[in-house]
C-alpha cells in the first residue's frame, strides 16, 4: 500500500468506526459517532500545519506561545462529507468550508460532478478534503482533480474507509495528496462498496435507507 495512506491506529478510533459499521445504529447514533469521527481524524491531519509564536496574556503573565499559524479549508464531498466535516468544525470553527457535489455512474462508477463552490482563496490555505469512504476512488481523485485546478496545492484526504482499490487509485493519480483514514478494510463487493464497509453513509446519516 502507498506510503501516503496512514491508517489512524488508535483505540477510541477503531471503537467509533466498529459502531458505525453496526447496522441497527439509528441515524442520530450515527450521525453523532460520524461527527466525533471528524473531530479525531481531524488530530492527526492537522499533524503537518505549521505554528507561530503569538503574544498571549496569561492571569499570571504575558508570553509567546504557540498557535496555528494558518486555519485550514476544510472541503465536503456531498453529501457524506458534511457529517465528518461537522466534527472538523468543532475542533477548527474558524475554517471555511468549500462543497464538491458528486454523484457515481452505477454502471461505470466514474464520478459525475453537479456542484463546486470553493474558498476564494483555496490556493494559499492548506486544504482538507472530507469523504467518509474512499471505495473505488473515482470521485475522490475527481475532487482533487477539481481543487488542483482552482489553485489548490496543499491537500490532504480524510476518510472513515479505505479499500485497497481507492487508496491505490489516489496513489496514482495523486500522489502528493497524503491520505488519513479510520481504518483500511478489505476490498470492494461487485457494486463498487466497501467490504465489510458500513453501508452508504449519506443515507444511514441521514435516514434515506
Amino acid at each position: 500500500m502507498s506510503a501516503s495512506l496512514t491508517v489512524v491506529d488508535h483505540p477510541l478510533v477503531r471503537h467509533k468506526v466498529a459502531l458505525l459499521r453496526d447496522r441497527a445504529a439509528a441515524p442520530a447514533t450515527f450521525r453523532r459517532t460520524m461527527r466525533e469521527l471528524g473531530a479525531l481524524l481531524l488530530y492527526e491531519a492537522t499533524r503537518p500545519l505549521p505554528l507561530a509564536e503569538t503574544d498571549i496574556e496569561t492571569p499570571l503573565e504575558r508570553g509567546r506561545f504557540p498557535t496555528l499559524a494558518e486555519v485550514p479549508c476544510f472541503v465536503s464531498i456531498l453529501r457524506a462529507g458534511n457529517g465528518l466535516i461537522d466534527g472538523m468544525l468543532d475542533m477548527l470553527p474558524d475554517a471555511s468550508v468549500g462543497h464538491i457535489g458528486l454523484y457515481r455512474d452505477h454502471e461505470t462508477l466514474e464520478a459525475i460532478e453537479y456542484y463546486f463552490r470553493i474558498p476564494d482563496d483555496i490556493a494559499r490555505r492548506p486544504v482538507l478534503v472530507a469523504d467518509p469512504m474512499l471505495a473505488t476512488g473515482h470521485s475522490a481523485a475527481a475532487a482533487l482533480s477539481r481543487l488542483k485546478q482552482a489553485g489548490a496545492r496543499r491537500i490532504s484526504f480524510v476518510c472513515v474507509l479505505a479499500a485497497p482499490e481507492g487508496a491505490r487509485r489516489l496513489a496514482e493519480t495523486h500522489p502528493d495528496v497524503p491520505v488519513i483514514a479510520a481504518a483500511l478494510d478489505r476490498g470492494l463487493n461487485d457494486k463498487g462498496y466497501i467490504l465489510p464497509g458500513l453501508g452508504d453513509a449519506g443515507d444511514r446519516t441521514y435516514g434515506t435507507l
